[in-house]
């Protein structure tokens, strides 16, 4: 199954063409042919502990938790074809029932349900008319943080909507985060309002994503919601490794994405992972550039710059990823999402010539979805920009993406690139699997446990005692 995406770069030189310089930006060839057999070794640990968990053995390299069976969900869900179409049908005609659905979840509960809304619907999704959106509802991100005014701007938003139903998801895996908590109750006390206006059980107007039996489960069933709204968390999954299971589908599902396509798109991702030719496994090569460039060239800082707007919700996905995976121990890389050429005139003067602590990798899609937009030619031209007549602005943004590469790397600043055909479901479920395993193997390869993230406690139990004391 090939990889609907590709991982280029033009940090590796070889070592009899490089100048010193490049030698000290770059990656070598020997480098990488140095590392394998240990990128070899990290990718065996991870598919073993992959079994490990599936058996019930514990991990020989890392005490709990080992949170790995994010990589059998794919095949598991397509091959359970019950449990994948349940959750189709149902979020599918949950949301062609309501005008609005608002979903509650914070981190890795709504972070990458949010970057494949935002990359694979309309720009524009809520203000288009129902028709133009196939049916389906408007979907509002709330309960991720504590904001009162979005909170309540939202309600009144709902509440100026009186002719229109609508709906919440709820998702959580403890059922007791404290930001979506507090949000559920004030969202479910404005529907109850919303639901007795209109004669409607409050109940069926809730899916929920969440381990069974937690306070949110139970809650849930207080409220009446029926059983088939209702969607079990995967214990043995992680937050942040949990967008291929209903956190993410669900959502996806609710505004009609191909969550099968999600899901070829994360297989496609690895069966590229067990394979051992360096050539064509870009999940070890991208693992082997980043932990080279950090260790040998101080790279700490790693920005991942989306081109143009709809990926920047898949960046700050992977903020999360990276930081609460391997920020631990005194160690790990610092991610940095920018959108580009946005941010080239805020952050581009600091990485053009500032410390030369980062890798940069281009998170480029190469085909745009919507009709492409030309420059038209104008008698006037006082503006000057005849001489750019007749190109689209993709076109423009890839020669401003050729031309930041070039720049950075006169200045020694190298590049690498992930490159996906076209925005869609399955493109997108590639690069989250890639970057999950990549993330994980990079936390084998230092001897970081990836699964977890005790350093996440502290605040909370720090919030609750300042909240007992006043």
């Amino acid at each position: 199954m090939k990889l609907p995406i590709q991982y280029t770069t033009s940090l590796v030189e070889v070592s009899s063409q490089a100048r010193p310089i490049e030698k000290e930006t770059g990656v070598l060839q020997e480098d990488i042919a140095w590392l394998w057999p240990r990128l070899l070794s990290s990718r065996d640990q991870v598919l073993a502990d992959v079994e490990n968990k599936k058996n019930g053995r514990p991990s020989p390299i890392f005490p709990e938790p080992v949170d790995s069976r994010f990589f059998d969900l794919p095949e598991e869900l397509l091959a359970s074809h019950s449990e994948l179409q349940r959750m189709v049908e149902v979020a599918g005609t949950f949301g062609q029932e309501h005008d609005s659905v608002i979903v509650l979840g914070i981190g890795g509960s709504y972070m990458g349900a949010r970057a494949l809304f935002e990359g694979c619907c309309h720009p524009y999704h809520n203000e288009l008319p129902r028709a133009r959106r196939g049916g389906y509802p408007r979907l509002y991100f709330e309960g991720n943080n504590l904001d009162n005014d979005t909170m309540a701007g939202l309600i009144e938003l709902l509440d100026n909507r009186p002719d229109e139903k609508w709906g919440i998801v709820v998702i959580s895996k403890s059922g007791s985060t404290i930001e979506t908590a507090v949000a559920f109750r004030i969202f479910v006390e404005a529907l109850r309002g919303h639901c007795q206006k209109k004669g409607l059980s409050l109940g069926d107007h809730i899916l929920v994503v969440s381990q069974e039996g937690s306070n949110l489960w139970r809650l849930c069933e207080s409220l009446d919601v029926p059983k088939s709204h209702m969607f079990a968390f995967p214990g043995d999954v992680g937050g942040r490794f949990s967008v291929l299971s209903a956190v993410g589908l669900i959502p996806s599902a609710v505004v009609g994405l191909d969550v099968k396509g999600l899901l070829d798109g994360a297989m496609a991702a690895n069966e590229a992972f067990r394979t051992n030719d360096p050539a064509e496994n870009l999940i070890l090569k991208y693992v082997a550039i980043c932990h080279l460039m950090e260790i040998q060239r101080g790279a700490s800082i790693r920005v991942l710059a989306t081109w143009g707007k709809r990926l920047e919700a898949l960046g700050l996905w992977y903020d999360q990823l990276l930081s609460e995976s391997l920020g631990k121990n005194g160690q790990g890389a610092t991610p940095l999402t920018v959108v580009n050429t946005r941010d080239l005139h805020s952050r581009g003067q600091q990485h053009q010539e500032g410390r030369r602590d980062k890798l940069f990798t281009n998170l480029w899609p190469a085909k745009e979805r919507l009709v492409p937009l030309g420059i038209a030619h104008c008698d006037a031209d006082d503006d000057g920009l005849n001489e750019y007549a007749g190109r689209t602005i993709h076109e423009l943004l890839n020669a401003a993406r050729q031309g930041t590469n070039q720049a950075y790397a006169e200045a020694f600043r190298r590049t690498a690139e992930i490159v996906i055909p076209q925005i869609e479901e399955r493109t997108l479920g590639a690069v989250f699997q890639f970057l999950m395993l990549a993330t994980v193997t990079e936390g084998y390869l230092i001897g970081i446990n990836p699964y977890g993230q005790p350093g996440v406690e502290a605040y909370k139990r720090h919030m609750r005692q300042y909240l007992r004391k006043t």
